[in-house]
């Protein structure tokens, strides 16, 4: 199994950025994805969680209202896309997965199997 995260990069205070993980080795669209995000000397928080079969979503409550998460399970991709970025917001961001029962989520890292390398997002203020 494989997860590619991308679409980080440098932005100002109140930009927007679109992350992208593309997954392979997997039936993608059985796997419940989550985005996590870790800054320097802090834990692994929970960001964003779409499951699968009804494509529910559940954020984080730093996030909410300025991110959300999407699939396409054609292209076995999820995004998150990111508004009105903070400069709290600067972390390394993972995306995972976990094969969930349908329509279930976890906002706790440590339930998934799969994880990405990570993209770096930078919000200048």
């Amino acid at each position: 199994v494989q997860l590619q995260a991308s679409g980080g990069g440098l932005v100002q205070a109140g930009g927007s950025l679109r992350l992208s993980c593309a997954a392979s080795g997997l039936t993608f669209s059985s796997y419940g994805m989550g985005w996590f995000r870790q800054a320097p000397g802090k834990e692994r928080e929970f960001v964003a969680a779409i499951t699968w079969g009804n494509g529910n979503t559940y954020y984080g409550d730093s996030v909410k209202g300025r991110f959300t998460i999407s699939r396409d399970n054609a292209k076995n991709t999820v995004y998150l896309q990111m508004n009105s970025l903070k400069p709290e917001d600067t972390a390394v961001y993972y995306c995972a997965a976990k094969r969930f029962g349908r329509g279930s989520y976890d906002y706790r890292a440590l339930t998934y199997d799969f994880w990405g390398q990570g993209t770096q997002v930078t919000v200048s203020s």
